[in-house]
């Protein structure tokens, strides 16, 4: 998707070198392609906040105010251009928007430093883990359709984790100690990353699991570190919600984001497998050495049989993202189409676990991710699909904000009390790269200062 095809009344590019002007504008839809939300609609998402104690509720004297102060884009655009021209990163794509439009895009650098391709807006990206937002959006439809329950046993549906078992030690030659959990998982604690499900490259427990099991072939494969609600760990819970969904929807979970997401917003560079067209405007990934340096990788090959998962493996562009992120900021619609109900929207962005610490990973495989804690010192929480700061970020966000972030360096945020969504994307390997972080929250500071009323 192209800047001109944009469905907004006015995009505003940044005037770096290569860009367009600010607020230049674009044509006029065939419909529109938001409005702003109704009082019902805002008074039922912060009144889910507030009962989730991330933020007071106060009155809404004007949801979705037009932007005080008009966004510097020429500020923001040298800022990121000085990133790239530094070598920090080889290149990146960066989109806000409030309900109503896009109030910044820009790209930047290089989509792969062997060839010089420039970066555009309509770069497709592997977003990996923000593949997630959407598995929780399919799911958390069919609750509403009633084909699934956030708190009935999971394995109703899919009877396999009817079967998980916990991790409960090693013994003295090294074997893995399983035992059954003290309550069964369900919807509720996939989505929330309280289902006992954990990554391999943040858990040193499961790699040892892991290499135990490889000469043990009786031992399951995925066993639970914790009992379901008892912990916060990042895993792969949510590929059984992709499971769940296929199940209940009836069919893959490909085309289930197709027919009841995707299509209806208009994602269309949103997808498990891209053509060839889509390829040509793929970046490349590029790692980090342990010089600092960036190499260039070549294109993923096509997968001859790709599995779709709710939890990884899908590519997109900053504006196809930025479209669901405006949905969700719009109370589940946009354009007259709408994917979920306000307070379904509310309940996604409350907090799930209580007074358990989220968000927080020590990596176990340093070529691929480095320790992660984005907000040092700020309280994190999870919902039913995004990571909460149930503090503000110095500079930043504000209280009750939801974000999460690809392998790759592709990172998205909400703020809904500033009435803001960003994405900005990058390729860049090991994941929460320093440099990238860095543009990040450069990124971040720019439009919530040009936001923010003075």
């Amino acid at each position: 998707m192209s800047c001109r095809e944009l469905s907004y009344r006015y995009v505003t590019c940044a005037k770096s070198p290569g860009e367009r002007p600010a607020f230049a504008e674009a044509p006029r839809p065939n419909r529109a392609r938001n409005s702003l939300l109704s009082r019902r609609e805002a008074l039922l998402r912060t009144a889910g906040l507030a009962v989730a104690g991330l933020i007071p509720a106060a009155p809404l004297h004007g949801v979705a105010a037009p932007l005080r102060k008009p966004v510097r884009s020429g500020e923001i655009g040298a800022a990121l251009q000085a990133k790239i021209d530094a070598g920090e990163i080889p290149g990146v794509v960066a989109m806000a928007a409030n309900e109503q439009s896009v109030v910044y895009e820009g790209a930047f650098g290089t989509r792969n430093l062997a060839t010089a391709t420039r970066m555009s807006t309509d770069t497709v990206f592997r977003i990996a883990s923000m593949v997630k937002l959407l598995t929780s959006v399919a799911a958390l439809q069919l609750v509403e359709r009633g084909k699934l329950k956030l708190d009935e046993p999971a394995a109703h549906i899919d009877e396999r984790l009817g079967s998980a078992k916990v991790l409960a030690g090693f013994d003295a030659k090294g074997l893995p100690q399983l035992r059954p959990p003290h309550k069964p998982i369900t919807l509720r604690h996939l989505l929330s990353h309280t289902s006992g499900f954990s990554y391999p490259l943040w858990d040193p427990n499961v790699v040892r699991y892991l290499k135990v099991a490889r000469s043990h072939p009786a031992l399951p494969r995925r066993p639970l570190m914790f009992d379901p609600g008892a912990r916060w760990a990042y895993g792969g819970s949510l590929d059984d919600v992709g499971r769940l969904v296929g199940i209940a929807g009836g069919k893959s979970i490909d085309r289930y984001f197709r027919d009841h997401i995707l299509g209806p917003l208009g994602m269309n560079d949103t997808a498990f497998a891209i053509s060839d067209e889509q390829r040509a405007r793929q970046a490349s990934l590029h790692v980090r050495g342990a010089d600092g340096r960036l190499l260039p990788q070549p294109l993923e090959k096509p997968a001859a049989r790709n599995v779709p998962s709710g939890g990884g493996g899908i590519y997109s562009t900053a504006p196809d993202y930025l479209t669901l992120l405006q949905a969700l900021l719009n109370g589940g619609s946009l354009g007259g189409t709408r994917i979920l109900r306000p307070q379904t929207v509310a309940l996604m962005s409350a907090n799930q676990i209580g007074n358990l610490q989220a968000g927080i990973l020590k990596t176990a495989n340093p070529a691929l991710s480095n320790d992660v804690d984005f907000f040092p010192g700020v309280r994190l929480r999870w919902g039913l699909g995004h990571m909460i700061n149930v503090d503000p970020v110095p500079d930043g966000r504000n209280a009750g904000s939801l974000t999460w972030a690809g392998l790759f360096n592709t990172y998205y945020w909400i703020d809904p009390t500033m009435r803001i969504a960003g994405v900005i994307m990058m390729q860049i390997l090991p994941f929460a790269d320093p440099q990238a972080l860095k543009v990040y929250r450069q990124f971040e500071r720019g439009i919530c200062h040009a936001v923010r009323p003075a």
